[in-house]
């Protein structure tokens, strides 16, 4: 396999008639899904030029994935993107990306009229999917991937103010889902229930290990995650198997009893990333689903999953709760202050290499330069490493994680970066200096200046997504 649509291509040819994704519209087999991406890519082709990566701007469905599929078909990269991000953020997207095609729906590019796509047409998927399917353009365009090319331009806060684009390559996550098939014992009966949004790297382990295993990928309805206590039914009524989501869903379903009282004998694994679960919370889940694989995943969006902890036993509720090793063909190395790795039980910032790792920003090769460094103690060899920005400390043969080196946060998942939204506010009229901070699980924007609060907080909606937003703006 060189690329990751080689997953495809196997699932429909092993399990064809089987359901790969489903939404609240509609479901698509294996061999359903691998017609219309083939289909749509044939018609991408046939519209644009090149190999640039294909600008996916779609709400999250089984439409969306087919757009992920058929950008791959076409030998090109995709780049998951918000469909409620505002379209100033957009724009910075699009400028740096320089895509090679956009595909949307009619509502969507609508709001692209007046945006410079940079030459790049605006595609619609309905379209897409009804052009004839030329096989001999679509295997040639698979062929010539390569494992170590980029499977996808995912954009992440950026420390700059500009959205940075991550890329991830193909080999990376083909190793990943190996690895999730392998630790969770996922099979064609397997039926994962999604939480994460398609932009956001913590679907990568939902779609490609479904595909990986013939199993049936669920994209939860986003308003149930409104009403924690829904969910467990809802994972009951449709006999979900593993899930995969952020700890803040994770504790609200804890904390609000349900558990007790829903019995669901079908699910076999949790996974979590993307924030610290409290012990407290971990021991309710555990308590009420004895015998259950248990894994705290640890890793940035510039290496997706990187290292993971099977949890073996019962933590106390101070104790730190691992990230534990590095997954095969990964490999970590802690850096003191002084740029050389610091002792076994010192802390350090955690810098990793292997398979997973981000090539590179996409078009910023300076910020690239700056990400990653040698491994200081081997001068023989000179391997990337990129460097995180979070510390680490090594107890006891796993992994712990120890806070971070700068003002970044994690919520929800989503990494935010406070200086994105404070150079976002000092550039509004009326703003002389600002400051952001996170307190109770919420952002405040702190700022001086003539600026009236509402007529910040509207610019900013204008913006940034909707998870950056601040939820009050203080003078």
């Amino acid at each position: 396999m060189n690329s990751v649509i080689c997953l495809l291509e196997r699932a429909a040819a092993l399990w064809g008639g089987r359901t790969a994704v489903s939404d609240e519209h509609e479901s698509l087999s294996y061999a359903e899904l691998r017609e219309r991406s083939r289909r749509a890519a044939s018609a991408i082709m046939a519209a644009s030029a090149g190999r640039a990566p294909v600008m996916v701007w779609l709400p999250k469905s089984a439409a969306m994935l087919t757009g992920f599929n058929a950008a791959m078909y076409a030998g090109r990269p995709y780049v998951p993107t918000d469909a409620a991000a505002p379209v100033e953020r957009l724009r910075k997207i699009i400028s740096n990306l320089h895509p090679s095609a956009v595909v949307t729906n009619a509502e969507l590019a609508a709001k692209l009229e007046g945006v410079d796509t940079g030459g790049a047409p605006v595609l619609l998927l309905d379209e897409l999917t009804g052009h004839a399917e030329d096989a001999t353009a679509v295997d040639a365009a698979v062929a010539a991937v390569t494992d170590s090319e980029p499977v996808y331009v995912m954009y992440t806060s950026g420390s700059t103010g500009e959205p940075k684009g991550v890329t991830i390559p193909h080999r990376g996550v083909m190793l990943f889902a190996r690895w999730a098939e392998e630790t969770f014992g996922w099979t064609p009966e397997t039926v994962i229930a999604n939480q994460a949004p398609l932009y956001f790297d913590v679907s990568v382990m939902d779609v490609y290990g479904a595909m990986r295993c013939g199993g049936h990928l669920i994209l939860t309805p986003e308003v149930l995650f409104r009403f924690p206590v829904k969910l467990p039914e809802f994972l009951s009524e449709n006999g979900v198997t593993s899930i995969y989501w952020v700890p803040t869903v994770m504790i609200n379903i804890a904390n609000s009893g349900v558990l007790e009282t829903v019995e669901l004998p079908k699910l076999r694994s949790i996974a979590f990333a993307g924030e610290v679960m409290p012990n407290l919370q971990l021991n309710i889940w555990r308590r009420a689903l004895p015998g259950r694989i248990f894994a705290n995943l640890y890793g940035p969006t510039e290496t997706d999953v990187c290292t993971a902890y099977v949890v073996d036993r019962e933590f106390s509720d101070t104790d730190p709760l691992p990230i534990g090793r590095p997954l095969p063909n990964m490999k970590v190395m802690l850096l003191g202050e002084d740029g050389h790795r610091v002792r076994y039980g010192e802390t350090g910032e955690i810098c990793v290499a292997g398979s997973g790792v981000n090539i590179g920003y996409w078009n910023q090769p300076e910020l690239t330069a700056r990400a990653f460094v040698t491994d200081p103690d081997n001068g023989a060899w000179q391997e990337r490493f990129y460097r995180t920005g979070d510390l680490g400390v090594w107890k006891n043969g796993s992994l712990l994680f120890a806070g971070r080196k700068d003002t970044q946060i994690k919520f929800m998942g989503h990494r935010i970066e406070m200086s994105e939204i404070e150079l976002c506010a000092n550039a509004a009229e009326g703003v002389e200096a600002s400051a952001c901070v996170f307190v109770d699980e919420r952002l405040t924007l702190f700022y001086t200046g003539e600026a009236e609060e509402k007529a910040l907080l509207a610019r900013l909606r204008d913006r940034l997504p909707k998870y950056m937003l601040p939820s009050v703006c203080r003078r």
